[in-house]
């Protein structure tokens, strides 16, 4: 059963579990959160919730359409993150003198 915590402001904390990973696939899991720049435990989040969308579909008789809000998130998810290329450039300001 998930455990549900009270932040210091008295409002409840999302649900959490407690998983146990074999090695390998701890070290591939944190692979791909590199890869995707997030930590860890979001690309578990994000990776469970793919399969259990993908399992809900298949298990329904009747095709299901991702509400908006869905297909916002899976787009941004999908989306690879960019990084600046090189230093940032300083402006300089013409003060009058």
């Amino acid at each position: 059963m998930a455990t549900r915590q009270n932040s210091s402001s008295g409002k409840p904390k999302s649900p959490r579990i407690q998983v146990v990973l074999p090695e390998e696939l701890c070290y591939r899991l944190t692979a791909l959160a590199e890869q995707e720049c997030r930590t860890v435990s979001n690309m578990a989040k994000v990776l469970i919730q793919q399969g259990v969308q993908r399992l809900e579909q298949a298990g329904s008789s009747g095709v299901q359409t991702p509400t908006p809000t869905e297909r916002l998130r899976s787009a941004l998810e999908a989306q690879q993150p960019r990084r600046l290329r090189g230093a940032p450039r300083r402006l300089r300001l013409h003060r009058p003198g």
